[in-house]
């Protein structure tokens, strides 16, 4: 799995968690479905301000997504 993917598999099991579909993420990271889906897909390179903006709709702090070790 690589880093993408990890990465996107946190997001998904944080958002599933708090009980938030993936447009309701979508709408409060102000971003497209599509795009949190490729990203919880591990298919998109996401930028620092697209992680930023999925953390505070997440109501997560950034060293949380970015625990990947356990994935």
């Amino acid at each position: 799995m690589n880093i993408k993917q990890k990465f996107g598999l946190k997001i998904k099991e944080i958002r599933i968690a708090k009980g938030l579909s993936q447009e309701k993420l979508a709408e409060l990271a102000q971003l497209h479905r599509t795009y949190i889906s490729s990203v919880e897909l591990g298919t998109r390179n996401v930028s620092l301000v697209n992680i930023e903006r999925i953390a505070n709709a997440l109501d997560c702090p950034l060293h949380v997504l970015m625990n990947l070790s356990d994935h």
